[in-house]
């Protein structure tokens, strides 16, 4: 049987040192209120609380720096819209974003990136995957690569899931190498996978008769050929038996009214608000996808829009998840496959532009208010150092627990590094 995974143990991502500390912290705790439960449930509940979760948002076609992150008014290829000052002192944004600019104390932003692929063909997978090093083997999505190191957390939910318009399923193919078992479960337009709600004709007794005969017949297929295919396929019968317990999650009319005005009722307001649903029930990593920023007409009045949509949706959830304490142990990142080109073109539009672009992340483990880079006074290049996605996903590891210098994906067994291994992590964003 093929297993292209090492250790999935959570200790190893605690220190030796830190797991000691927190040992005898609970012990003295213990002492003073009373042995209420066992050293290895404290070091349990010590692991639980500071586990990391992550929240992706992903602008699929590329939105304009120049119109979000790294604004150039009054310049040749800068646009109509004005910068306003965010509220990182001396930082300024889009116009567009007045909403997330009072957010910005919480967040940092890349404004230094420099990557290779200016096709979305070519570009949206290895931005994705940390663009590693080509070994001939297909990397996963980071969302797959951190449902790995941190599993479900106890959740009993899914530790990936990608809310997305359109059609959902189970995308088996963003884990890569490490198995179908650590695809995405893709919800959507937020909606339920099909079929959760089992028929009334069906009764728990004959349920429970259906899925005794179907493990029986797994067990012995699994027996003489058991493969990552069999073990994955088992695996979403679990996790689909796990959501029918949990079809209140999906239950739109739970959402606060207020909540669902400051979010916006439109698709991207109502994917966030969701997935703060499954981050707050224990979700490890939620990846929410918006649509239609290939803008190569038109760009100004479609980031107008566009724009429009993401920033009262996104600076409520910031608002939100920092007044909860949940910003503590969740990482948020909004990045695209690529930047827009300072150029404007003869249809009034921006083109891709891997050469120069921002990305905007912030959350648990991360520097509130920094900013890496920057670009020169056109936004045409980057000014200094360039980093590229493999900085950024060193960085995220660390973030999360993870030594992406130490630790190693095995496939096959052959070690692979699980970052770039010429890259560094982004030390300016380490706390």
């Amino acid at each position: 049987m093929k297993r292209p995974y090492e250790c999935d143990s959570v200790e190893h991502v605690v220190s030796r040192r830190s797991l000691l500390g927190t040992m005898a912290a609970a012990a003295a705790a213990a002492g003073t209120v009373g042995l209420s439960c066992a050293p290895e449930e404290l070091v349990a509940e010590t692991l639980k609380a500071n586990r990391k979760q992550v929240l992706f948002i992903w602008l699929d076609g590329a939105m304009s720096q120049l119109e979000s992150w790294d604004p150039k008014p009054n310049t040749e290829f800068g646009g109509p819209f004005r910068a306003i000052q965010s509220s990182i002192p001396g930082v300024q944004v889009s116009e567009l974003l007045p909403h997330t600019a009072q957010q910005m104390k919480h967040l940092s932003l890349v404004r230094n990136l420099h990557t290779r692929f200016e096709d979305h063909s070519r570009a949206v997978t290895p931005v994705q995957q940390g663009d590693p090093k080509n070994r001939g083997v297909q990397y996963p999505f980071l969302g797959s690569a951190v449902a790995k190191f941190l599993g479900d957390g106890g959740s009993g939910l899914p530790p990936y899931v990608h809310i997305k318009p359109g059609s959902g399923g189970f995308h088996f193919k963003d884990a890569g190498f490490l198995g179908a078992k650590y695809g995405a479960l893709a919800l959507g337009d937020g909606r339920p996978p099909a079929n959760l709600i089992r028929p009334d004709s069906i009764t728990d007794t004959a349920d429970a008769d259906r899925n005794t005969l179907r493990k029986n017949a797994n067990r012995r297929f699994a027996n003489r050929r058991n493969t990552e295919q069999s073990e994955a396929y088992d695996y979403t019968y679990r996790l689909a038996s796990q959501l029918m317990k949990r079809r209140d999650l999906f239950d739109s009319s739970t959402f606060k009214p207020k909540d669902v005005e400051r979010y916006g009722t439109h698709a991207f307001g109502r994917h966030l608000l969701l997935a703060k649903r499954f981050l707050e029930q224990g979700t490890t990593f939620v990846k929410v996808t918006m649509y239609h920023w290939d803008t190569h007409a038109d760009n100004f009045n479609f980031h107008y829009d566009l724009v429009g949509q993401f920033d009262r949706p996104f600076a409520a959830l910031m608002e939100d998840l920092s007044a909860s304490g949940m910003l503590e142990h969740t990482i948020v990142v909004v990045c695209s496959e690529f930047g827009r080109t300072p150029k404007i073109s003869q249809k009034v539009g921006r083109d891709h532009w891997p050469e120069a672009w921002s990305l905007c992340l912030g959350g648990a483990g991360l520097a509130k208010g920094a900013v890496i880079g920057k670009t020169n006074a056109k936004g045409t290049w980057v000014e200094g150092d360039e980093l590229d996605m493999g900085h950024v996903f060193h960085t995220l590891f660390h973030a999360i627990g993870v030594d992406s210098k130490q630790r190693e994906y095995i496939n096959d067994g052959q070690p692979l590094p699980i970052a770039h291994d010429d890259h560094e992590p982004i030390r300016e964003l380490l706390t």
